[in-house]
Formats: structure tokens, C-alpha cells, sequence
């Protein structure tokens, strides 16, 4: 890192490394503000201001000389393991819909998580564009449709209750850190007062580098009758020749 980043990194205020963190977690400008329960203009303001102190042309770069400047960023709302609430505020949604708070379902588990999630954002590979079933452009890093059919139908078990059969779905890491009943439990209390599914989109599906094998990562647009505009992530490793979950979260 060059002098002049290294002292915009000290020129940023903790509120713009805060915003910075969640950036390099995956979120966007809309999900931060939600998540701080600030405007997306205010967002939209801190942003522009840390580009202007990191010179810098993409808040994605301002993130990624945040998350190299700093050896592991914490987690600005914390990583709720199962079965814990996610201390965030509700969500207002549009209409006569009613409060549903942001939660996430699972992590793999502390560090591991802070780095995957730290990391998606920041991966730059070779990507090629496809067009979902709502018509949106997505991106797809891989050729493999096993990745995407995984996480989809992963889901879907889900949009029916059925935990065991999805648990079944998923890998070592999750075993770890996840019983069958704590998972159960946990998926129990975020996935029914979302309502049945209306429609699911692939967004993307992207590689991550990161050790011990790296990860495949698939987001989906979702409505459900309760909550709509939802994105749904189901991180992916390979065990034993086969795609296994080892994480999902719901925004």
C-alpha cells in the first residue's frame, strides 16, 4: 500500500471503516442502510467522502485497501452463530407488508466467515454473464451447473421445512459448527415468517479463493409473499467428489 493510501486509511473516520467492513462482507448501499438503520443517501455520502480521502474510484477499492490495511476487520453487527438473534434493526417494507427483522440463518463460524465474507467482494476473476429467469443479467464464474442446481434446490428444501433433507445437504465445516437440531431450530425461526416463495433469481455465482480450497458462492433475488427483494447467499466447498453448503445467509 502505497503512502498516500496508508494515510487515507488513517483519515477515515470509524463510521466510514464500519461502512467499508460491510462493503467488503457483500453488502451494497441499500443492505448497509438497512443494516445501520441510516439512509441510503447518507451511505451514498460517507462513500463518496472515502473515495475522496483514499483516491479512489470505486468504493470496492476503497474496501479492498481497508480490508488489506487491516489483518482481520471485525464485524461492525457482529457474526450471529445459529440459533443467536442478529442484533440488527427491522426492516419497513413498502405497503401493508409487515416488520421482518434481517437475520442470517447460519455461518461457518467466526473468523472463517468474517474472511469469506471479507473476500467475496474483493475476488476478481475472468466472469461471464447469463440471463436469470426474471431477466436479470447474472454473473456466472464457473461452468459447472451442479454449483448452481446445489444451492438452488438447497433452498427450495427450505421454502418446504424440510431441515433434515437440507441438512443432509451440507458439509464437514457446518456439521461442526451445527447439530441437526440447532440448525433445525434456528431455520424454524427465520425461514416460515418470510412466507411462501414467490419467485427466486439467480444474481450470481462466483469463485472464492480462500483457504483451505476455496469456496463457490451463489446469490439469488428472492420475493416472498412477506418480504420482498431478498437476497438469499448459500456458500458452497467440494467433499468427497460432491458440492456440499457450508453457509447461508438471507438479507
Amino acid at each position: 500500500m502505497n503512502m498516500r493510501a496508508t494515510h487515507g486509511i488513517d483519515a477515515l473516520t470509524e463510521k466510514e471503516k464500519q461502512t467499508l467492513r460491510l462493503i467488503a462482507r457483500g453488502h451494497d448501499a441499500k443492505s448497509i442502510a438497512r443494516s445501520l438503520n441510516l439512509s441510503v443517501h447518507t451511505i451514498n455520502e460517507r462513500l463518496r467522502d472515502v473515495r475522496r480521502k483514499l483516491a479512489v474510484s470505486s468504493s470496492r477499492e476503497a474496501a479492498r485497501l481497508l480490508f488489506d490495511a487491516e489483518d482481520a476487520p471485525p464485524n461492525p453487527l457482529g457474526d450471529a452463530k445459529i440459533g443467536e438473534a442478529q442484533a440488527a434493526p427491522d426492516v419497513e417494507q413498502d405497503g401493508d407488508a409487515r416488520r421482518i427483522p434481517r437475520l442470517t440463518w447460519v455461518t461457518i463460524g467466526g473468523i472463517v466467515m468474517s474472511l469469506l465474507l471479507g473476500l467475496i467482494a474483493l475476488a476478481t476473476l475472468p466472469r461471464q454473464e447469463t440471463t436469470s429467469a426474471a431477466g436479470e443479467t447474472a454473473i456466472v464464474e464457473t461452468k459447472d451447473p451442479v454449483i448452481i442446481d446445489t444451492a438452488r434446490h438447497f433452498l427450495e428444501l427450505g421454502d418446504q421445512g424440510n431441515w433434515t433433507e437440507a441438512y443432509g445437504m451440507t458439509g464437514t465445516r457446518f456439521h461442526t459448527a451445527n447439530t441437526l437440531e440447532t440448525w433445525s431450530k434456528a431455520a424454524e425461526k427465520v425461514r416460515p415468517p418470510l412466507g411462501p416463495m414467490q419467485s427466486r433469481a439467480l444474481m450470481s455465482e462466483q469463485y472464492l479463493p480462500a483457504p483451505p480450497s476455496g469456496y463457490e458462492v451463489v446469490k439469488f433475488r428472492t420475493a416472498f409473499s412477506n418480504k420482498a427483494n431478498v437476497v438469499e447467499t448459500v456458500t458452497l466447498n467440494r467433499e468427497d467428489g460432491r458440492w456440499k453448503v457450508v453457509g447461508v445467509t438471507v438479507d
